[in-house]
């Protein structure tokens, strides 16, 4: 999909004049990368939010129409959203070439329902929703699937489990795990406090065999006299 938005040159920078821009309903952004000397721009803010929208998500390949300027193509990177509000404020766009590799996030989605969930009651635990990759700009998957069906209570799954891809390289470790089958807190309460109250019997019946105990040895020591 191809996508092109216009950036504005020749904004004015600082605080001021950024609150402006946005209330226009323009983001101040940065273009750098390559040979580029950091050009300050200003991009739409509906067209922006339309071209991270799409299923490529933040690494959607974007060509910049620079006004007075060339087309770049870039990916959008360092987006900074408002605390509270569906907006961004800043960004910066990367220039790339189609012909290089570069280093993206992508999300992971976990698909079917684990054994431990379904049989044991476990509780399905992401532990990273996302991947750190490498790969050439129109080879970056949209998302990265992993089958967790088979997985059973206690079981974790890691970077090395995720399916090997064509022209994508996983660069966090293969033993960092991703998602796991847990035991429910509730559950896992549950058994502790049985534990608890089996060790709190063994105690009693301890107790009460010191004293049989005693009482033997005293009877024993009566009938010698």
């Amino acid at each position: 999909m191809d996508i092109t938005l216009v950036a504005q040159t020749g904004r004015a920078q600082g605080s001021a004049a950024s609150r402006r821009l946005r209330r226009e309903g323009l983001v101040p952004a940065v273009v750098y990368g390559r040979d580029l000397i950091p050009l300050a721009v200003a991009v739409d803010h509906r067209e922006l939010m339309a071209a991270l929208a799409t299923d490529a998500g933040l690494n959607a390949i974007i060509s910049l129409d620079v006004e007075g300027g060339d087309t770049l193509t870039t990916l959008a990177r360092e987006i900074k959203r408002h605390p509270y509000k569906p907006r961004i404020d800043h960004l910066d766009f990367v220039q790339i070439s189609l012909t290089e590799v570069v280093e993206a996030s992508v999300n992971l989605e976990f698909t079917g329902e684990p054994v431990g969930v379904i049989e044991s009651g476990g509780i399905v635990e992401t532990i990273n929703s996302s991947v750190s990759i490498e790969a050439l700009p129109g080879e970056i998957p949209s998302s990265i699937e992993l089958d967790i069906s088979h997985m059973e209570l206690n079981d974790t799954m890691t970077v090395g489990d995720l399916p090997v891809i064509s022209g994508v390289t996983y660069l966090e470790p293969e033993d960092t795990p991703v998602v796991s089958i847990s035991i429910p807190s509730a559950l896992l309460a549950e058994e502790e406090e049985e534990l608890e109250e089996g060790e709190e019997v063994e105690g009693i019946e301890g107790e009460e065999g010191a004293e049989e105990s005693a009482d033997e040895q005293a009877e024993d020591s009566d009938g010698g006299e």
